[in-house]
């Protein structure tokens, strides 16, 4: 059980990080573009919040797999392609929580308004330095809930990883597919004690950044 459980976690931290490079600039360029096709990439990095997961999972077989060109490149760098492995679960795992991370914290930088921004240009700034030290800080309680909700939903993952991982021991046996294996093996107890840690851990999570996120509010208020 603990070797699900530390793998879980690295995981879920190092998809966690991944999601906040990735998803950030995203977040920023979908709330700064005037570009109208801006909603299309806002439609598709949203995607996996309704697209059941085995069908994500199964593409996501079908475009790493050695017969794709994405696999044939992986293979050459890496030496073999992505699926059943932990790599090729950090990939699924970052596709599959990205609008968790992205949607928080376009939340938070719409919420800034066009008014620090203007202050900011007015004082000189370039963008990027605006974007550094006006957005980022000010966007703090966004980027918080993103890296709470994608760490989260990482933890919990069952069906991508399930199908892109599938279920090797010390690899990409994860939590909840564990708890799928205690329970198909009749193991009650063991399937109990993963469940019971993981409700725990979610309602943990959810009163933490509740919290977390009004404190920080409210000292940028």
């Amino acid at each position: 059980m603990w070797e699900a459980v530390i793998l879980t976690l690295k995981l879920a931290t190092i998809t966690t990080f991944l999601l906040l490079l990735i998803g950030t600039p995203i977040a920023w360029w979908l709330t700064r573009s005037r570009a109208k096709w801006k909603e299309i990439v806002g439609a598709v990095v949203a995607l996996p919040l309704i697209l059941p997961p085995t069908v994500l999972g199964f593409y996501l077989l079908l475009i790493l797999g050695p017969s794709s060109p994405v696999g044939q490149f992986a293979e050459a760098i890496f030496g073999h392609t992505l699926p059943f492995t932990f790599a090729g679960l950090v990939v699924g795992s970052v596709i599959y929580s990205l609008p968790f991370v992205v949607q928080p914290v376009r939340n938070a930088f719409e919420a800034i308004g066009e008014r620090p921004l203007e202050v900011a240009a007015t004082l000189r700034a370039s963008p990027l330095d605006a974007f550094f030290t006006i957005a980022l800080p000010l966007a703090r309680p966004g980027l918080l809930t993103g890296a709470v909700l994608g760490f989260a939903h990482t933890m919990g993952e069952f069906g991508v990883v399930l199908m892109i991982g599938g279920n090797i021991p010390g690899e990409t046996k994860v939590l909840s597919v564990a708890i799928y294996d205690f329970v198909e093996t009749l193991e009650w107890d063991k399937a109990h004690i993963l469940a019971a840690g993981m409700l725990l851990f979610s309602f943990l999570v959810i009163l933490i950044m509740s919290v977390a996120e009004k404190r920080m509010r409210n000292r940028l208020t």
